[in-house]
């Protein structure tokens, strides 16, 4: 972990950012940090005002070798100051624009090959812009700075920053970070599986995108299809609350994901030339499966109910078909399992 990194996230939660609002001295203030932080690391970043928004998206372009682009995005506001008190947002999301720092620092250091890398600080995510045009991925979605069927993969993270589970959960698990949508692309699933296990302190656990509701900024892209990978570590107990603050992160994971991304990254801009198909019906519910059934079996040392959920998650694997996919009456069987989880380890 670089100390930029560390100082960025910290920054975007200080007083002077008070909780990153659109259209507040704080949101404005975040997007300085934000600004400065990229420029420092090599880029030219500049700014995409958000009509309705009082705020705008941060974008900086590190051109390819051909005219197609690899993007990597995460939301830098949050909810502010709500009945005299201020929500920090480090985990949601300020950890996640501490990667991007990373990432984007690496790139402009040494350049990835073949296509070219577009890093988005996205304004606008949290309620009430959630999917309206004041959204800012909405609006980055719907005035590309290139056109956006040259953009053949979108990198999103969300709730990136912590620990997968509260103290004492063994270590296989608190390392968990799902990657959500890697089955809506032809050959990215391969591509991430083959990666999964790269850095020891980070493990990423392929899930079918449909397993959550798509509460973040890779929804806009989906919609449109351009290939995406959604990162997150689901929510955690501080979820938008006054308490989710810097000293509860998780650094080495977090530098451990920026690692892992940037890899992904400059393997993803290496694929060969050409569009990456989007495949809009494709359905992974194995994979779902799957990760929950490694992370239970860890857990069943701890856990009386873990073995029970294993099971469970078990019979349902071997009513996948040989795409990976569960009978439609199945599929709500799965995301209760995964929702279970969540709230079981926030």
């Amino acid at each position: 972990m670089t100390t930029e990194m560390r100082k960025l996230v910290e920054e975007l939660c200080s007083p002077a950012c008070a909780g990153r609002k659109p259209g507040t001295k704080g949101g404005d203030a975040a997007r300085a940090a934000v600004v400065s932080a990229l420029r420092k690391a090599g880029l030219d970043p500049h700014e995409q005002p958000v009509p309705g928004l009082h705020g705008a998206n941060v974008i900086a372009v590190l051109p390819g070798d051909v005219e197609r682009y690899v993007l990597v995005g995460a939301h830098f506001d949050h909810l502010g100051e709500l009945a005299g008190q201020v929500f920090w947002g480090a985990d949601d999301n300020a950890a996640a624009v501490g990667i991007l720092l990373e990432v984007a620092r690496a790139l402009a250091a040494e350049r990835p090959t073949g296509r070219g890398v577009i890093l988005a600080a996205f304004d606008g995510e949290e309620p009430p812009h959630f999917t309206h045009d004041t959204m800012g991925s909405v609006f980055f979605a719907k005035h590309p700075p290139v056109p956006l069927d040259r953009i053949d993969m979108m990198s999103a993270m969300d709730l990136v920053g912590h620990t997968f589970g509260p103290a004492g959960v063994p270590d296989e698990v608190g390392a968990s970070l799902f990657a959500l949508g890697a089955e809506r692309s032809e050959g990215t699933a391969a591509h991430v599986d083959s990666i999964a296990t790269s850095e020891p302190l980070v493990r990423i656990r392929r899930a079918d995108a449909e397993v959550i509701p798509p509460l973040s900024d890779h929804l806009a892209f989906w919609q449109r299809g351009v290939p995406f990978l959604f990162l997150t570590s689901g929510r955690s107990r501080h979820y938008h609350t006054p308490t989710d603050t810097p000293e509860k992160l998780d650094w080495p994971k977090m530098a451990a994901t920026a690692r892992w991304l940037e890899r992904f990254v400059r393997e993803t801009c290496a694929r060969p030339p050409g569009p990456i198909p989007f495949l809009r019906h494709g359905r992974d519910d194995a994979a779902t499966l799957r990760s929950f059934i490694t992370i239970t079996t860890a857990l069943e040392p701890v856990s009386a109910e873990a073995s029970a959920a294993r099971e469970t998650a078990e019979e349902l694997l071997a009513q996948c078909d040989e795409r990976g996919a569960l009978p439609d009456p199945l599929r709500s069987h799965a995301s209760m399992l995964v929702g279970m989880l969540e709230s079981k380890l926030a």
